[in-house]
């Protein structure tokens, strides 16, 4: 691997903006796709959450960037309005930290029109948002799209899917042929691939192999508790190891609101987010949990997709995926941007089986923990204290 970005072609404000950020290294997918994007090819990226992917379009975007022309170039089409903003935090961050005067405004739905109409008369180099606001604006000839040189799918696996390919596509259709077209995601399935090289000129495919070593800071705990027993056991380690905040995944989006209520009823303010959740009972319970109001968040895969909450020191899995991928995707929320991070998971005796499977696919090494008398012990030594969770 690169061990710094120099070699993959940046200029030097983006790398002494890294610099300050105290970045050093590109990731794995850094190295692989920042050459390719300037070098003008379309890609398609695959790599576990947490691993840099929107670094890896951003920054050689900004480097293809004309910034003396006063026009939209990029546009970054993304399946949630939380995503589109964190995508511009990160824009607003590189900027400020390069020196490069790069502007952006997010582009989403159901949010004022008339606000979104007047932030585009500065024509901002790059818009991020969704695609179905963004082709309403361009209808009304309030974005010239022939102008856009670069599209960003971030997440593309749900853009591609059903429910949004024909939004996607009616975005690119109004842009010019030549344009540069990227996408990105986690995981992607056969369908969202064949979908993604169709509407491609020669994609270079970039994928990430799903192993932890990506982030091995991040250290993989369990406990073994009956399924009836979790609640307890994870009210006792929250307790016992003094943990602030977590965000709590279920495998079931219908079971979110259950979750919510038993964690409340044993003492642990918590909220959750989930597909079928409003803007704004989404906005609230992350704003609480970002504001330190709430002890945790319960979120089902789905929901979490694109959650990028600062200092996420603990995920734990009250049930655990079939997959270890997705399980990988969890733990990609702690242990972010070179911070540390623990994982805990609370298996019942039917699902013991995937600690192995975890371990070997994703080669790692989860340690089995009990608690006895209040106090957190590696369970092979018994009552005697073991490596006692970090954080």
């Amino acid at each position: 691997m690169t061990n710094n970005f120099t070699q993959t072609g940046l200029i030097k404000p983006l790398i002494d903006g890294l610099a300050k950020a105290e970045i050093a290294s590109p990731t794995a997918i850094q190295t692989e796709v920042i050459p390719a994007v300037l070098a003008g090819k379309d890609i398609i990226g695959q790599s576990p959450t947490g691993t840099g992917k929107t670094l890896a379009y951003l920054l050689p975007l900004f480097q293809k960037l004309d910034i003396d022309k006063r026009e939209i170039q990029a546009c970054i089409l993304a399946p949630t309005h939380e995503l589109a903003i964190q995508i511009q935090r990160q824009i607003e961050l590189l900027a400020q930290s390069s020196g490069l005067p790069v502007t952006g405004a997010p582009i989403i739905g159901d949010v004022n029109i008339a606000r979104q109409i007047e932030k585009l008369k500065a024509k901002p180099h790059i818009i991020t948002g969704s695609s179905g606001r963004i082709l309403e604006l361009i209808q009304k000839k309030k974005i010239n799209s022939q102008t856009v040189k670069t599209i960003i799918l971030d997440e593309a696996d749900r853009l591609l899917d059903d429910k949004n390919i024909d939004s996607i596509k009616a975005v690119l259709k109004t842009t010019q042929k030549d344009r540069q077209l990227l996408a990105f995601s986690a995981t992607i399935s056969p369908m969202a691939l064949e979908r993604a090289q169709a509407l491609m000129n020669a994609p270079q495919l970039v994928t990430v192999s799903a192993t932890a070593e990506a982030a091995p800071d991040i250290e993989h705990l369990y406990f073994a508790a009956d399924q009836r027993d979790k609640f307890e056991v994870l009210r006792k380690v929250v307790h016992s190891a003094k943990i602030a905040q977590a965000l709590v995944f279920i495998n079931k989006s219908d079971d979110v609101e259950l979750t919510v209520d038993k964690l409340n009823y044993h003492g642990l303010t918590a909220a959750g987010i989930h597909g079928s959740f409003n803007k704004e009972d989404r906005k609230t319970a992350l704003e609480g949990f970002r504001k330190g109001r709430l002890r945790l968040l319960v979120a089902s895969d789905l929901a979490a997709r694109g959650l990028d909450i600062p200092g996420i020191g603990f995920v734990f899995n009250l049930d655990l995926p079939e997959d270890p991928q997705i399980y990988l995707h969890r733990a990609g929320r702690t242990g972010r941007a070179g911070n540390s991070g623990v994982v805990i998971s609370f298996v019942s005796p039917r699902e013991t089986p995937l600690i192995p499977k975890y371990e070997k696919v994703l080669q790692i090494t989860m340690l089995p923990k009990q608690i006895v008398r209040g106090k957190i012990f590696d369970k092979k030594a018994g009552p005697k204290p073991g490596p006692v969770i970090r954080k």
